[in-house]
């Protein structure tokens, strides 16, 4: 498989090879969705709680006795049909919401990712990205010039505070280290745009 390689300014240049075990799989929509359901619930940050009966302060003794009294035969004042007390069947912060998928599971939906992308021509490869300094407004108008929707992914091959800190501010651009590509992100962001390097990276993939 091959595609176009773009200078800065998005022109062709030359072309690069797609390793086809990486690129070029069956897109298995399911997986995909499993392994994004993994990913999500993974990183569940579990801090929804609410007190039980045992927990809350109160007396326990019954308010009133059980008949003759017109009232409703409720127990002690900590019972959960009373305002601003325990409430019943409601989430505590022990619940566990970890999924298990397996390594290769996991591998082989990140590549259908991959080759969804190249499926729907939202993959580009870029020779290389250089900017002088970090600034926003420089990193904006490289893509300013992008002919595509703007929602972008950047994949770069290792840290390059000039590039990340030049597009942390762009609501639509995210860059990532090509080692840390991911279902979410993959899914979030319409087009992926990887540095030549990374390119080389994903290609060993194994």
């Amino acid at each position: 498989m091959e595609t176009r390689l773009l200078d800065q300014n998005w022109k062709d240049i030359w072309v690069v090879e797609l390793e086809s075990s990486v690129f070029g799989l069956e897109v298995n929509e399911w997986l995909i969705h499993r392994a994004l359901v993994y990913q999500l619930a993974n990183a569940r940050n579990n801090i929804a709680h609410t007190k039980n009966r045992w927990e809350v302060r109160g007396s326990t003794r019954k308010l009133y006795k059980q008949k003759h009294t017109g009232n409703a035969r409720a127990w002690s004042a900590r019972s959960p049909i009373r305002r601003k007390w325990w409430v019943a069947f409601w989430p505590r912060s022990n619940q566990n919401f970890t999924l298990e998928m397996n390594k290769k599971e996991r591998r082989k939906a990140l590549l259908c990712a991959l080759s969804a992308k190249v499926k729907n021509n939202q993959l580009l490869v870029v020779d290389d990205i250089k900017l002088d300094s970090i600034k926003t407004k420089a990193m904006d108008w490289v893509f300013t010039k992008l002919p595509y929707e703007k929602n972008i992914l950047l994949a770069i091959p290792a840290k390059n505070d000039i590039l990340q800190k030049s597009s942390a501010n762009l609501p639509y651009v995210k860059s990532i280290l090509v080692d840390y590509l991911n279902i979410a992100d993959l899914l979030k962001y319409k087009t992926l745009v990887l540095l030549k390097d990374s390119l080389v990276k994903l290609n060993t993939i194994k």
